[in-house]
């Protein structure tokens, strides 16, 4: 590992060839720095895909052997920490590509020095002021916290010593990208960030971490909604500890992480802490930990172009997690915000394609049902053959999951898919107003594979974007309002109906019915909540949309901002804009300074 290291560039930036590498050093040294040689030799259209298939290849390499991308993200750091001599664009360029890439692969890796650091590094090349900003802020009050830190040590200490617990106790400072990711994307005021520094206790054993919590909040008093175990239910990356906020006898917050030496070492090395070869190969448990790596060899052979791989590992690797459970216990991380199809076609591409309904913790849930942590997800599938659904494609969030949708209905006959196209397309022609369908075969198409939207070409179409004239007829700016669209109950005829308020469905969403007392039946979009969370399922009745409901209709838009001066006015800008007409608008402010 550490020759290939020092060979890394070698043949990238030298006449020496693989070949020769492999003569004087051997296959494996010669197969690890193939591993991270960019294909500089390959020409390509433009230097995005130059890089996506840069990063596809080291991503596939990584698939076989780890130890390409530990030599890698050693790379990348020694580049980060030296760009000064560098042009701002070239410097921006490469810390844009760490930040997008290599950081969130550290991570994900576990290698919690290389992953910080990274991120510090591309935030002072991409925001400098804000870098700054930051910086100064942590530093005008270090001394009082290091103070504080020392003084809780002490305590613990004492107090552990007394209940026989062997520990080390240490403080650790917050990394400057975590401030800054959480004022941010978390609006969140630089007082609010309560974990600016930390206390980390190593004990011996996996007991010992309990009875540290134990001792931890028999001193201090707990914050509610502070604690994660982190042990119980360790990260995919492996990582695993306690974390605990509480507040102190000073009426400041502070965050304690209880771990073992062990748990430790995996959290700051990641897979460098089990990369250890044993006479009969790689230890099989850390193989299993590491399983969704594995996948990437599965996904690069379906996805067609080394962008489109990019944007996948992006989704699918880099993205906040969720973790659920199978129904025999095993867990599987997802995306955030995943849904019943994203399980299904993580668990196999032909459990998806004939996936037809989903329980969660045992009961029945919508497809576009988003999945939380600790769930229990059960697929329904069909005995037969089973395709998937092209309205998948609006909710699925893992891009592993659009891709396989869109294969599989690219695998289908061209006449077929231009045919379900035409359908689509004309169904949102009339949705929006009624104009007259237009000869449009490839978009058509590209609409059957799922490729396209039909809101897209429509718009298109409304802007004449494409085609000068002639495809478009004169159309009302406002159109007829029909206040009362007709829902039919299934198998039934003459029944009452009452469209709910809790969610306003219109025509063309996916609704269900429940059965209520002196109403009739309540109209409830699929995916509300009260809906979803019904006691007596038998209440529920199926329902549709008549067939002729193609006309507008009002429907509550619910927008939630941060006021400022001139929000309503931009708010309004945008929905002119788009050719919306705003019949009424309804506003209330919340100010937190009043409660009750």
């Amino acid at each position: 590992t550490i020759a290939a290291a020092l060979l890394h560039d070698t043949v990238e930036d030298t006449n020496v060839t693989a070949e020769e590498v492999k003569r004087e050093f051997g296959p494996e040294v010669a197969r690890l720095v193939d591993g991270v040689t960019k294909l500089g030799r390959i020409s390509l259209r433009t230097d995005q895909q130059q890089q996506a298939e840069n990063i596809r290849k080291m991503m596939v390499a990584m698939a076989e052997d780890l130890r390409v991308v530990l030599i890698k993200l050693a790379d990348r750091l020694h580049n980060m920490r030296t760009l000064e001599p560098l042009t701002e664009a070239k410097r921006r360029k490469i810390s844009r590509e760490t930040l997008d890439i290599y950081a969130p692969l550290a991570h994900r890796l576990g290698i919690g020095q290389i992953k910080w650091e990274l991120e510090d590094l591309s935030l002072r090349n991409l925001e400098p002021e804000a870098y700054d900003d930051v910086v100064k802020r942590i530093a005008r009050k270090r001394h009082e916290r290091e103070s504080l830190v020392s003084d809780l040590r002490e305590i613990l200490a004492r107090e552990l010593d007394k209940v026989g617990i062997q520990s080390e106790i240490t403080g650790r400072p917050k990394h400057i990208y975590s401030v800054w990711q959480k004022m941010t994307r978390e609006d969140k005021d630089f007082s609010e960030i309560y974990d600016l520094s930390a206390i980390r206790v190593q004990v011996e054993s996996v007991r010992d971490c309990y009875g540290v919590l134990g001792v931890v909040h028999s001193l201090w008093k707990p914050m509610p909604g502070r604690f994660k175990d982190y042990i119980a239910m360790p990260k995919s990356n492996g990582y695993q500890s306690l974390h605990t906020t509480v507040i102190t006898h000073t009426g400041e917050p502070i965050e304690i992480q209880i771990r073992t030496h062990e748990m430790h070492r995996v959290a700051e090395f990641g897979v460098a802490a089990h990369w250890t070869y044993k006479e009969g190969g790689k230890d099989a448990s850390f193989d299993q930990k590491l399983s969704w790596l594995r996948s990437l060899l599965e996904w690069q052979n379906e996805v067609g172009d080394a962008e489109s791989f990019l944007n996948t590992v992006k989704v699918d690797l880099f993205q906040d997690e969720v973790y659920v459970f199978t129904p025999r216990g095993d867990v599987i991380n997802l995306p955030a915000d995943s849904t019943p199809v994203d399980f299904a076609y993580r668990i196999h591409t032909e459990v998806g394609h004939r996936c037809i309904g989903a329980k969660v913790n045992g009961r029945m849930v919508p497809l576009e049902y988003a999945l939380q942590n600790g769930e229990i997800v059960e697929i329904l599938t069909s005995k037969g053959p089973h395709g998937p659904s092209r309205d998948w494609l609006n909710f699925v969030k893992s891009a592993s999951a659009k891709e396989r949708i869109r294969k599989w209905f690219k695998s289908q006959r061209r006449e077929e898919n231009v045919a379900k196209g035409h359908d689509l397309l004309d169904k949102e022609l009339h949705r929006m107003h009624r104009i007259s369908l237009p000869d449009l075969p490839e978009p058509k198409l590209l609409i059957g594979y799922g490729d396209l939207s039909p809101h897209a070409v429509v718009m298109r179409m409304a802007l004449n974007l494409d085609t000068p004239g002639g495809d478009l007829r004169t159309i009302p700016l406002i159109p007829q309002v029909q206040p009362s669209p007709r829902v039919l109950v299934r198998g039934e005829k003459g029944i009452l109906t009452t469209v709910a308020s809790c969610c306003q469905p219109v025509p063309g969403d996916a609704i269900v019915g429940y059965t209520t007392r002196g109403k009739g039946v309540t109209v409830h979009r699929a995916d509300c909540i009260n809906a979803v969370n019904a006691q007596d399922s038998a209440r529920v009745v199926p329902v549709d949309w008549e067939s002729d409901a193609t006309h507008l209709y009002p429907v509550a838009i619910k927008i939630e901002a941060f006021d400022r001066q001139g929000l309503m006015r931009d708010i309004a800008t945008v929905v002119a804009e788009n050719r919306v007409n705003m019949s009424s608008l309804e506003v209330h402010v919340y100010d937190p300074s009043f409660r009750a």
